[in-house]
């Protein structure tokens, strides 16, 4: 289980990132974060794994509280965690399976991927997860060869090379088409029906309401929703998304 407990962000420009955020998230599920560009969700995703320091509060999974772990402690704990990026964060002139190998670097020392020398294990491993995001053909093409959806695919193939018990995934489809938008989620969704959690963040409530089975909503650093999809009614749309949303049709 996932705790979040109190959390807060300043930033030193004194921006309020976050502002008192608590929920819980339990094993196994699918948690979607909906809001405003600049809500938080970046911020929220990033703290978890302390990609981001939060200013206070904490963040347990586990029992084991990630704010206090010594950075020895975080490099273990971060194994088990994926992250998909927004802009896929490849190495871009590198081969898709060098950057899909690159998501193992917790398990070993980081000269292998200087010299390009990983156990033919690893190697197999790396092909399953490309097989498992139907890009195994790709291998050995350049990463920047490839087109948007295939390359945040990429970026899934490497997230599972961690074995990660813990999935987040930040905008993952923001840069991509409707059709590719559903093909990921489709991938998010299967690793989650194999027993991985998975907090994704969303622009759009309809992807949120389709993959999620629950949608925590932030706005100005503060949560103000956290229900089950099907909860979220016209009126609560806009208290989310503002009076601009009132022109919005939601099923």
């Amino acid at each position: 289980m996932l705790e979040i407990r109190h959390l807060t962000k300043v930033y030193e420009d004194g921006t309020v990132a976050l502002e008192d955020v608590s929920f819980t998230v339990e094993d196994g599920e699918f948690l979607v974060l909906i809001g405003l560009s600049g809500s938080g969700k970046s911020t929220l995703l990033r703290c978890i794994n302390r990609l981001i320091e939060p200013t206070e509060g904490q963040i347990l999974w586990n029992g084991v509280d990630i704010t206090a772990a010594s950075k020895k402690e975080l490099r273990e704990i971060r194994k088990h965690i994926g992250m998909i990026f927004q802009q896929f964060n490849l190495v871009k002139r590198s081969s898709v399976m060098t950057n899909v190998l690159s998501g193992r670097l917790g398990y070993y020392q980081s000269w292998r991927s200087l010299i390009g020398w990983w156990p033919k294990s690893e190697m197999e491993r790396a092909m399953l997860n490309l097989q498992r995001v139907g890009i195994a053909d790709k291998a050995w093409n350049r990463a920047d060869a490839l087109s948007g959806g295939q390359q945040q695919r990429v970026g899934i193939a490497r997230a599972m090379m961690q074995e990660p018990k813990l999935m987040l995934a930040d905008e993952p489809v923001s840069s991509l088409d409707p059709a590719t938008s559903h093909s990921v989620l489709k991938y998010l969704k299967a690793l989650n029906n194999e027993g991985i959690t998975v907090l994704c963040s969303l622009h759009f409530l309809s992807l949120a309401r389709e993959y999620g089975s629950r949608i925590i909503a932030l706005k100005d650093g503060k949560l103000v929703f956290d229900g089950k999809p099907s909860e979220i009614d016209h009126e609560r749309f806009i208290s989310i998304y503002g009076e601009e949303a009132k022109e919005v049709e939601i099923e």
